[in-house]
């Protein structure tokens, strides 16, 4: 069974310390699939890695609450509501990290997209966190990110 298609993303936020870029918690009877997540910048011409992780975490961290947005506009609201504890952008606090799933690196020239193949596509199940977090310092930029999931 489909579900429905989300995305929540940050628009290009200017980020230069170790930080929880988005994070999505599950609504209480929607687990969710994430199906794609993109990073990349607009101010460096500077070719500089960078590392990227997605990861549960096991404490929300504190966040600026951001509402997922509909793919599709017959759908209903996503059962991943934001709030300062739940789905939003740019944490101000970290909240406790769980298992990284997804551990890279990137070029900031080039950005950066994780696109699993259906069996590398990370589960949420309800009420579970999941975040993309530059875990140490980036390049002082304004970043663009998104997560796009499935919510069923």
């Amino acid at each position: 069974m489909a579900g429905k298609i989300y995305v929540v993303k940050n628009g290009g936020v200017a980020i230069s310390t170790a930080i929880t870029v988005i994070q999505i918690k599950a609504g209480a009877g929607n687990p969710l699939e994430l199906l794609r997540v993109v990073i990349s910048q607009g101010l460096s011409e500077t070719s500089t890695q960078e590392q990227v992780q997605i990861l549960r975490k096991t404490v929300a961290a504190t966040v600026t609450s951001s509402t997922p947005l509909l793919l599709d506009p017959d759908a209903e609201v996503s059962g991943a509501v934001g709030g300062v504890a739940a789905t939003g952008i740019t944490a101000s606090a970290e909240g406790t990290d769980g298992d990284v799933l997804v551990d890279d690196g990137f070029n900031i020239l080039n950005g950066w997209v994780w696109l699993p193949t259906p069996k590398e596509q990370i589960k949420v199940p309800a009420a579970g966190i999941i975040a993309l977090k530059f875990p140490v310092a980036p390049t002082s930029a304004t970043w663009r990110a998104a997560i796009y999931y499935e919510e069923f």
